[in-house]
């Protein structure tokens, strides 16, 4: 079973990223042999699907690498300089295996922390619609300010959504264009919104049950080590929004979703448009947690006003058939109490390139 796993994440790599389809592939056959592998992974043998054990495994051997403490494998990893010769991966890959299995044994059994800043692009442009549309249903001339609440926020890199600068492909610049962080955006068509109206943040606030610390050296290893090695722009992207974080920082608080959501929604703000935001989290979730989020939003839905409203943003995975990826990630909105569902569009799960196609979320 956990070798299906393994083999299912490398299908998600394959025409991405190289190196990681090839080195959870080999990892899948070694695990069938009873490999270092499987000494490794020893105490997941019962994972299920979502916690993705097979990406957590890349992620500790990235980690690793990172660490410089494994020289002989780093010759592969763009991230460090290398250039990978995919025919000799496994064959370094296995002994810093087995000299480092006990360690790695540890690493894997936390979770996957993609803590994608790519996501920002689409998020800004559902922002604007979401703050706009909600105006126009509460019959305001200007776009509500948003108070923005995510949930699975690991180290916040996209709770500062006004302060990027978002390059559109003719070289325009949306959001703040002196920013640090500059994020080619990739879009395909643009947001039914007028696209030079300021977003106004009136507050954020994030949760995540394994929060990451971006000011730290062991918070920044931890979220570099989930980026596939040879994807260097997500790799500078990484970077770019880390740098941002650190100057100016959003905590983001240790606690469960839908217990921390229900306390930051059980007051209303007034001429503020709260946004519950999710990203590439759902699938981590338990079915009970699922439950007893929506439990929580339709409670605050049933309150919520025109003066007061509320809306969920989401930027999750769903799966297609007769497509050669068996996902599309779509971004979903949902205002009340307009009562508008709305589909605003769909691209890839690092938030770039994006495609801009809004109609009726069924």
């Amino acid at each position: 079973m956990l070798a299906e796993l393994f083999v299912d994440a490398a299908r998600g790599c394959d025409g991405r990223s190289p190196l990681t389809h090839e080195l959870l592939s080999s990892a899948a056959a070694d695990l069938d042999a009873g490999g270092v592998t499987r000494e490794v992974m020893a105490d997941c043998a019962c994972d299920r699907k979502g916690t993705a054990p097979g990406l957590r495994f890349a992620g500790a051997v990235h980690r690793l690498v990172l660490e410089g403490r494994a020289p002989s494998l780093a010759r592969h990893y763009p991230s460090m300089g290398g250039r990978p010769e995919l025919g000799a991966l496994w064959s370094d890959a296995e002994p810093v295996l087995r000299q480092h299995s006990a360690e790695l044994r540890q690493l894997v059994r936390g979770s996957v922390q993609t803590n994608e800043p790519g996501r920002n692009a689409p998020l800004y442009g559902g922002l604007l619609v979401a703050a706009r549309r909600a105006a126009e249903a509460a019959g305001r001339r200007t776009p509500f300010p948003v108070r923005l609440l995510e949930i699975g926020a690991s180290g916040g890199l996209n709770l500062r959504p006004h302060r990027v600068g978002y390059r559109l492909p003719d070289g325009t610049v949306l959001g703040d264009a002196s920013s640090s962080f500059i994020l080619d955006t990739a879009w395909h068509g643009r947001p039914d919104v007028d696209l030079s109206a300021k977003l106004r943040i009136a507050g954020r606030a994030g949760c995540d049950v394994h929060p990451v610390d971006v000011s730290t050296e062991d918070g920044r290893l931890r979220l570099s080590s989930f980026v596939w090695p040879d994807q260097l722009d997500r790799w500078r992207r990484l970077h770019d929004a880390i740098e941002l974080a650190v100057a100016d920082p959003v905590p983001v608080q240790r606690a469960a979703g839908p217990e921390w959501l229900a306390k930051r929604l059980a007051q209303q703000h007034r001429d503020v448009l709260t946004v519950v935001w999710h990203s590439v989290v759902w699938q981590y979730a338990s079915p009970a947690e699922r439950a007893n989020g929506r439990a929580v939003l339709v409670n605050a839905a049933a309150r919520a006003t025109q003066q007061a409203p509320l809306a969920l943003l989401v930027f999750e995975p769903r799966r297609t058939t007769g497509h050669s990826d068996p996902f599309e990630f779509h971004l979903l909105l949902k205002l009340w109490p307009a009562g508008l569902s709305i589909h605003l569009g769909s691209g890839a799960g690092h938030g770039v390139p994006f495609t801009w196609e809004c109609r009726p979320w069924v």
